[in-house]
């Protein structure tokens, strides 16, 4: 094997990723008012959330419910909510390429399709994540108090990448569907009300029947969002280590999947003349 060669090929696909990566954070920059809009909606989100948290707990800022006291609550609210919005809507632009045929253009460039819509999206999820994080902590901070998680920064920080990611594969996987049925906004519809639920962002799965826990263990929901969310505010060296295993294992299969996905609708649309 050809070492130089293949290290040549990793640093020429690494200098497009970055490429299109500052490009696309360029273009979201640009759009202030689609940033405010955003921002609004998720300090209403939460801070509906955040009263009801409260009433549940009864104001008693002491009072544990599986493991989680009300600041723990609010502020796991926070991150969940802000890796949720952080996502761009890569259903939505696949679907739109195959409409109006821009996906020829795409699949002709010197560039993985998949690396590239990658590559945008991370960046695009990264700018949103930040921004997010900042608006959420104007509800959070006042209502819970300031968010005193120590290693727990650590941990969100660690998982945040394979996070983003797992997001990244589950979307992809859903909008290279557009290759057979061009519609798959409804597939989407599904996609984002398991993550809602058993995904842990409308509550950690801590709190739900313990049926339901052993279920979501074996999907890859939590890894996007519970996963981040629970080890900033319960941090725990050994279980991150588990996470991050698991995480690692659900974008190797995801990959997998994506590609295979991507390989034969690429032959359907050459055989249809797309």
């Amino acid at each position: 094997m050809n070492t130089n060669g293949f290290a040549a090929r990793w640093a020429t696909i690494g200098l497009k990723m970055r490429a299109v990566a500052r490009i696309t954070a360029r273009q979201q920059l640009v759009y202030k008012m689609d940033f405010v809009l955003r921002a609004t909606f998720l300090l209403l989100i939460l801070f509906v959330f955040a009263q009801l948290w409260t009433a549940a707990y009864a104001g008693d800022t002491e009072k544990t419910i599986a493991g989680f006291k009300l600041k723990e609550i609010v502020w796991y609210l926070v991150f969940t909510e802000a890796f949720t919005m952080a996502v761009p809507p890569l259903c939505a632009r696949v679907e739109d390429e195959v409409k109006n045929g821009d996906i020829a253009i795409r699949l002709i460039r010197p560039f993985s399709y998949l690396g590239y819509h990658y590559s945008s999206f991370l960046a695009e999820a990264v700018i949103r994540l930040f921004i997010h994080l900042f608006v959420g902590s104007l509800i959070a901070w006042p209502i819970a108090g300031a968010p005193s998680f120590g290693q727990g920064w650590a941990g969100l920080a660690a998982l945040s990448l394979g996070a983003l990611t797992i997001s990244f594969l589950l979307h992809a996987v859903v909008a290279l569907c557009a290759f057979w049925v061009e519609e798959v906004r409804g597939m989407e519809f599904v996609l984002h009300k398991l993550q809602f639920t058993i995904g842990g962002m409308l509550m950690p799965i801590d709190l739900m029947p313990e049926w339901l826990q052993k279920v979501c263990a074996w999907l890859p929901f939590q890894a996007a969002l519970y996963f981040p969310a629970r080890t900033a505010v319960h941090f725990d060296g050994h279980v991150l280590l588990q996470e991050i295993g698991i995480q690692l294992g659900w974008v190797l299969l995801l990959v997998l999947a994506a590609m295979a996905i991507y390989r034969k609708g690429v032959k359907k649309l050459h055989a249809n003349g797309g």
